[in-house]
């Protein structure tokens, strides 16, 4: 049977004006998935050539990103933590909200809307949905009737009872279900696509052959 995997995180790099032809480059990797990110130059004042500031997460989760320049590293952790590189010196240090909005609201009201996510319960051994899964969906159909262009990920997850083959196919029926229910919403087939990840990634990790009603889920990701 398969075991859950490692989590791996997303690796971004971020590139920068230059200051000096002999100026080393910096790069970013993000060490959880979905960190956000704001890179960019600094102000003329400060002297500051490059800066890479860790913005808060919309949902609260915790995100980490590491700043390189040559040999030198920083990591930083919490919203708002800074990298700056000074006359070759990579230095950490904070910002605020306001701070940011005040240099960088330009920048940041010209980034795509992020993607709006959903989870929907399904009951064991079969695609019928679980309670509470109607509020889902109209918060889902609101959501697409705003993006007249939406484009739509739905990835269908099982628990660990029953082998691995069968959880590929029931995964992807459930992923297939609210497909269904949100084309019958007047979502067009070719802005949506299907997936199902079996009993390969779930919310809590169990033993082989535990019922875990959590795991036994469709994530819809509309952008």
């Amino acid at each position: 049977m398969n075991r859950p995997g490692r989590p791996k995180g997303e690796h971004r790099s971020a590139q920068h004006e230059s200051t000096s032809p002999r100026r080393q480059p910096v790069n970013v990797r993000a060490l959880a998935a979905a960190a956000a990110v704001l890179a960019g130059l600094g102000g003329c004042a400060s002297k500051v050539s490059d800066r890479v500031i860790l913005l808060p997460q919309r949902d609260g989760s915790l995100s980490a990103v590491e700043v390189t320049a040559g040999t030198q590293r920083l990591l930083l952790t919490q919203p708002y933590a800074t990298a700056e590189l000074r006359a070759g010196a990579l230095q950490a240090a904070t910002t605020s909200a306001d701070a940011v909005r005040d240099v960088y609201g330009a920048m940041l009201a010209q980034q795509p809307a992020r993607p709006q996510r959903f989870t929907v319960q399904f009951e064991p051994n079969g695609n019928r949905l679980a309670a509470g899964a109607d509020a889902v969906l109209a918060e889902m159909r609101s959501a697409l009737a705003a993006l007249p262009a939406a484009e739509v990920v739905i990835t269908g997850h099982t628990d660990r009872v029953g082998s691995v083959e069968a959880n590929d196919r029931l995964s992807l029926a459930r992923a297939e279900a609210v497909r269904d229910l949100l084309m019958a919403a007047g979502l067009a087939r070719n802005a949506v696509t299907v997936a199902g990840r079996g009993e390969r990634e779930p919310v809590v990790p169990t033993a082989d052959e535990v019922a875990e009603a959590r795991n036994r889920r469709v994530e819809i990701k509309i952008r």
